[in-house]
């Protein structure tokens, strides 16, 4: 059996935080500078992402005790569905290693995200149904190797069986360092280069063939 693990953001769909904010602000009715300095800059996204706050109801009501609005799964949907388009590559990709193993997301993200995906990205939820893996619920963020050893173990499977591809070269130095077959998704002058994903993943199925 193998396994293959892509990352969301700036991998299989574009992400831009630039859009995210103003929608946000627009939703909350609090300022993007406010919302910017108090829950990012302070460092609660991420503390989120290392699962601080294990379910969306945590996190929403850490956020508005933080910067004083509410926030709901609705509105955490709307303002992120500004902020991402899909890589049509990408997606194909996904679509073909799904039918040579098991695929999954592995991303860095809080906890409304997995119930969102669907919403997100109905063609990457139709692929991979369940199997989306994130930091939040494994306690740690990558690129810790131990994010990788708990996210392949949940399928018990073996890291060397195991393909990863993720934008960030430190996601995949800590995904190498954990045995896993990794690529990292980079770009030139914005635009991702999906035909050399393509090519470590066809070289990561024919190896495993």
């Amino acid at each position: 059996m193998t396994l293959f693990f892509f990352d969301f953001d700036k991998t299989l769909y574009a992400y831009n935080f630039r859009l995210r904010l103003p929608a946000l602000s627009v939703i909350t009715g609090a300022s993007q500078y406010h919302l910017a300095k108090t829950w990012w800059a302070g460092g609660f996204e991420r503390r989120a992402e290392a699962g601080e706050w294990r379910t969306p109801d945590e996190y929403f009501a850490e956020f508005e005790r933080v910067t004083g609005v509410p926030l709901d799964l609705d509105g955490y949907e709307r303002s992120r569905a500004e902020a991402v388009t899909p890589i049509p590559g990408s997606i194909d990709a996904l679509r073909f290693a799904a039918t040579r193993g098991t695929v999954g997301v592995l991303s860095n993200n809080p906890s409304p995200f997995a119930p969102s995906l669907p919403r997100l990205a109905p063609d990457v939820s139709g692929l991979v149904g369940d199997n989306v893996v994130v930091s939040c619920d494994l306690g740690v963020r990558k690129p810790d190797p131990e994010a990788y050893r708990l996210a392949v173990a949940r399928f018990d499977e073996n890291a060397a069986d195991t393909f990863f591809a993720d934008d960030s070269a430190e996601n995949v130095a800590g995904a190498t360092s954990a045995g896993l077959i990794a690529h990292q998704l980079t770009y030139v002058d914005g635009v991702p280069q999906v035909e050399a994903m393509r090519a470590a993943l066809d070289a990561f199925v024919a190896s495993h063939s």
